[in-house]
């Protein structure tokens, strides 16, 4: 489990890095009052920068157990983890329903 999580830290890393340099090629390449030559070039461009560097091929993952599926986003915990915390009381308005 830990190379997954050395590998998500190394593609968040390369998305911070090229992160303007794409938004900017992007820019460039939708834009329709361009002439085409120029937005070719600019794709071709961003099509040489490195796979990792796009926000698609990043993963939410559990702050506690690393895990990258089921992860609710508003406390970026697992729903594994979710439901150990509140069961025992750790997060404050949450409580395990039992029927």
């Amino acid at each position: 489990m830990k190379h997954l999580l050395e590998k998500d830290k190394k593609r968040r890393k390369l998305v911070g890095k090229y992160e303007v340099k794409r938004s900017y090629l992007k820019a460039i390449s939708s834009n329709c009052e361009l002439p085409i030559t120029f937005r070719w070039k600019a794709r071709f461009k961003l099509s040489e920068f490195p796979k990792d560097s796009s926000k698609l091929r990043l993963r939410n993952r559990c702050v506690l157990s690393n895990r990258g599926r089921g992860i609710f986003g508003a406390f970026k915990i697992s729903r594994v983890e979710l439901r150990l915390l509140s069961s025992s009381g750790k997060i404050n308005g949450l409580k395990k329903s039992s029927w």
